[in-house]
């Protein structure tokens, strides 16, 4: 029998006012029911936004300190349920025990970290031009926000949004991604016995359609924080500044990886495997064009192809490459693999679903590498969110940065290169919003700025660190004569 989960709204656990539920499934085996969720409706996404409106002015009131030690009980109960929530993430969405037990670990990090910076909330003292004046400014909460996160990250997503909103002291309603709710719930589950006061955080799920839309379109809402594809989250955009909210996406990306003729091939077909294929490929920065210089090229692809052909794929809790989350993202990937066959790449390995016992079963898919593969070509142009490399040969570096930037995307970029000037040269010039040097483009630091140009984002306002903080106040002058 699956665990049946409940919202939770202005401090209590309940049914969705639809009266209907929805289920989710093991993507390794999907005849597996994992747990029951609630198919909520408008009425319970105007519940849990009455409820944060409410308990609004009393959060925002409670010295940051004392917010800072409820979100530092929220990462320890998460850090005792760590094993737990990993075999969640692992049945629910379909990741590698050890990508699952990371990501977990990360939503426990980002809830300690934000802890210690509210004692660091406040503002800043300035020199006044007259005598007997002080001059300073003090940071307010922006007020109610709206959270909305995808399943591809579905515990770190929540937290990096859930712990700067509260440690700022708004207040928040969160809608999570429907196919992977679990984790998401356990936050305010952690959230609730940590002693958060009644309404100050709240969770409905449900479709986006509805929910989604009621938490966006709210009149109560002051800021909307959006993560998930390029498609949706500029519809999201739209609507929510057209209503005069602040509003945050992160959206999709097309990231490439320059290998320089400098490069260490073996190393970098490493490093490009690792960014390519992790996570089955489902992330936002996976790194899905290597962009090879003609001289190492071939050597690159075979090099990588050995990567790819060395990971074991099947269940995460046994393999090195899990399943993808639904039937759709699959069909989606050998959509894709289709699509490059027919515009002329050369298939290099993968290409398929795997045979064998253990794939009877699942939504496997190989992990997928092209040669031959066209800067305009739509495996080069379009986001594939799956295990899928697309290998770009280049006459040289200015040719690699050109085809690098040549896209609608701009999240994270890489380049592997023994050349320092090179590497300067690629950091100033690269559109992207991050920028890494002989490493992946998958892998963030928690306390540092994310988000990205072009279609990957707003383009507004950052998450994470203090950034994250900046998007959930607003700054206040004060100038105080006696």
């Amino acid at each position: 029998m699956s665990e049946s989960k409940q919202n939770y709204i202005d401090g209590e656990w309940s049914e969705a006012s639809t009266g209907e539920t929805f289920e989710t499934t093991d993507p390794a085996a999907p005849s597996e029911t994992v747990a029951e969720y609630q198919q909520s409706g408008e009425e319970d996404a105007e519940e849990a936004v009455a409820a944060a409106a409410a308990a609004q002015d009393e959060w925002a009131a409670t010295p940051g300190p004392e917010r800072g030690a409820i979100l530092r009980e929220t990462g320890s109960i998460l850090e005792s349920r760590k094993d737990e929530l990993t075999e969640l993430m692992t049945r629910e969405e379909g990741k590698t025990h050890a990508e699952a037990g990371g990501e977990v670990q990360r939503a426990i990090d980002i809830f300690y970290y934000f802890a210690e910076k509210t004692r660091d909330l406040g503002g800043n003292v300035k020199a006044a031009s007259g005598r007997r004046t002080n001059l300073y400014t003090v940071n307010q909460p922006v007020g109610v926000a709206a959270l909305i996160t995808p399943w591809n990250y579905p515990i770190a997503i929540p937290a990096w949004k859930v712990a700067p909103a509260l440690a700022a002291g708004n207040t928040l309603a969160l809608k999570p991604a429907s196919v992977a709710a679990g984790t998401a719930v356990a936050i305010f589950e952690a959230l609730d016995e940590a002693g958060l006061p009644d309404g100050v955080a709240n969770i409905v799920t449900g479709p986006g359609s509805t929910v989604g839309d009621t938490l966006i379109s709210h009149d109560d809402v002051d800021a909307v924080s959006f993560t998930g594809s390029s498609e949706v989250g500029e519809m999201v955009y739209s609507k929510a500044t057209d209503d005069g909210k602040r509003v945050q996406t992160e959206l999709g990306g097309k990231n490439p990886t320059v290998v320089s003729d400098t490069a260490d091939v073996e190393e970098a077909a490493e490093i490009v495997a690792g960014g390519a294929f992790g996570v089955t490929g489902q992330a936002c920065t996976a790194g899905s064009r290597a962009i090879v210089h003609t001289d190492v090229h071939d050597e690159f692809v075979e090099r990588v192809v050995e990567e790819a052909e060395a990971l074991e794929v099947g269940p995460g809790d046994e393999y090195d490459m899990g399943p993808q989350v639904t039937e759709s993202e699959l069909e989606s990937s050998l959509e894709y693999i289709d699509i490059a066959g027919d515009e002329g790449a050369t298939l290099e390995t993968g290409g398929g679903r795997p045979e064998g016992e253990r794939f009877e079963e699942g939504y496997y898919v190989e992990p997928t590498v092209f040669s031959d593969v066209e800067p305009h070509d739509r495996l080069a142009q379009e986001e594939v969110f799956g295990p899928v490399l697309a290998v770009l040969e280049v006459e040289d570096f200015e040719d690699g940065l050109h085809v690098a930037n040549d896209v609608d995307y701009g999240l994270a970029a890489s380049i592997l290169t023994n050349d320092h000037t090179e590497a300067e040269r690629f950091v100033d010039e690269i559109e992207a919003g991050v920028a890494k040097v002989n490493t992946a483009t998958t892998g963030l630091e928690l306390h540092v700025p994310f988000g990205g140009f072009k279609r990957s984002s707003s383009e507004t306002w950052r998450e994470q660190g203090d950034a994250g903080l900046d998007f959930y106040t607003i700054e206040k002058t004060v100038y105080d004569s006696f």
